[in-house]
């Protein structure tokens, strides 16, 4: 009797342990299942992570250089234009200090004695107030006994320095003015001044 419960009980031991070791090897089994799907799970996210830091990146230089350009664009055009506007005021300044009184009486009087006018239409010359007493002073009887013709000097606001001229009384006239002048040396000079900052862009 003793050694058959001694037999029952090596078999229940036994059984037992077969019963343990299956358990534990499919326990092993889902881990190692579990496991494998976790780092497949990770491995997916791993690379997802790296495929949108460098679509991320790749979307951050795309930005990057095109807010370099857009940067670099609307500094050329800042730069155009101060350079255009430095360009017109030394244009300016310099046909102020160009056309002294002195000036624009040698300019008058080629252009009234060169122009094929009829004697009998008056010519009218406009500039600034203070060209128009330094000229009528000095200037405007001799050359009016010159030409033996009617001038008239007229003042205008609108005439920093030069001066506008009609040989038909104010119908029409020809405009050298500080404005007119700058305006038409700077459009010589603006086409080559674009063309070289165009060079550096």
């Amino acid at each position: 009797m003793a050694q058959e419960i001694k037999d029952l009980i090596a078999k229940i031991q036994a059984e037992g342990v077969k019963i343990a070791q299956e358990r534990a090897r499919e326990i092993e089994n889902k881990a190692f299942e579990q496991s494998q799907k976790i780092i497949a799970q990770a491995r997916l996210e791993a690379q997802k992570i790296v495929t949108d830091a460098r679509k991320e990146q790749e979307e951050i230089k795309v930005s990057t250089e095109s807010a370099c350009r857009l940067a670099g664009r609307d500094f050329l055009i800042t730069l155009r234009s101060r350079i255009n506007d430095l360009l017109d005021k030394l244009v300016k300044e310099n046909i102020r200090q160009a056309l002294t009184a002195e000036e624009l009486a040698g300019i008058i009087s080629a252009l009234v004695k060169s122009a094929p006018t009829d004697k009998t239409e008056q010519i009218v010359i406009t500039l600034n107030e203070k060209d128009r007493a330094q000229l009528e002073k000095a200037f405007l009887q001799k050359l009016v006994g010159e030409v033996k013709s009617g001038i008239v000097l007229k003042s205008s606001d609108e005439i920093s320095a030069g001066l506008r001229i009609s040989f038909d009384a104010g119908k029409s006239h020809f405009d050298f003015s500080d404005a007119a002048l700058a305006e038409y040396i700077s459009a010589n000079i603006k086409p080559e001044l674009n063309r070289i900052l165009k060079s550096v862009e």
